[in-house]
């Protein structure tokens, strides 16, 4: 859409739309480096660059996460899963263990070795002069 200037629209409000059938003409700043993929993907493609970035632009959507997806909500996936998880070890568990040896191999199961720990990238890292 085109925007015209409305001089005579004394209320304030917003200009008037002419529509002329195209879309909407949009200009994107990207360094030379990104420009230059995105050129030599526009050519094994056999695409211009206007269309060549609708294209990547259109398939960068389609496998993003949902614009309400947040940290929280990942890591109430990442519960879910540790609780399913408990609850199949369980399953599978020796009833007649006591309920502490229970919980350790729970619990060694679902955080796996302490000697892997440094290893996890799920869990905070120490500072380096916090080890002994």
């Amino acid at each position: 859409m085109i925007e015209v200037s409305d001089f005579g629209n004394e209320d304030g409000t917003s200009p008037l739309r002419r529509r002329t059938g195209r879309d909407p003409i949009s200009a994107v700043k990207m360094p030379e480096r990104l420009t230059e993929a995105v050129d030599a993907w526009a050519e094994a493609h056999h695409l211009a660059r206007s269309d060549a970035i609708c294209k990547l632009v259109e398939l960068g959507l389609k496998i993003a996460p949902p614009a309400g997806t947040s940290a929280h909500a990942i890591a109430s996936d990442a519960t879910k899963i540790e609780e399913l998880a408990v609850h199949e070890i369980e399953v599978l568990l020796d009833p007649a263990l006591p309920a502490d040896e229970r919980e350790r191999r729970i619990r060694r199961l679902t955080e796996g070795p302490p000697e892997f720990s440094h290893e996890r990238i799920d869990l905070p890292k120490d500072s380096p002069k916090h080890r002994t």
